[in-house]
């Protein structure tokens, strides 16, 4: 796993955006993390740790990450929010079925009267 800078971090997105478009996913997760090891942290106290949020991101072939201290997030996130932005024309659209009309046309459905097939004998 690689840990970059935020800049270079949101490009290398983008890149794994670029090649996922076709076929493939890309995960990203948040994760609120301190840098630390656990005895550190004991060492230090709760008071004086500063924590950070990590992102990672994987595309089952890559793995890259950045750290990002809670001065810089709200930049980070608009700069993500358009990376997003930039990349969801590669999603498919759910077909969604309105509830409503669904229940109407299945209530039609009982209601109409069901064509009875009688036989008709033919003689000659």
């Amino acid at each position: 796993m690689v840990l970059l800078q935020p800049d270079p971090f949101l490009n290398e997105l983008t890149a794994m955006y670029g090649r996922s478009t076709e076929k493939g996913s890309v995960w990203v997760t948040f994760k609120r993390s301190s840098m630390k090891s656990k005895a550190q942290r004991n060492k230090l106290g709760a008071d004086a740790l500063e924590f950070r949020c990590l992102v990672r991101a994987t595309d089952d072939k890559k793995t890259i990450s950045t750290s990002i201290s809670a001065k810089d997030q709200q930049k980070f996130q608009s700069s993500y929010a358009t990376v997003l932005k930039a990349h969801m024309h590669a999603l498919k659209k759910r077909e969604r079925k309105d509830k409503k009309k669904a229940a109407e046309v299945n209530k039609k459905e009982e209601k109409a009267p069901k064509k009875s097939r009688s036989s008709t004998k033919v003689t000659a």
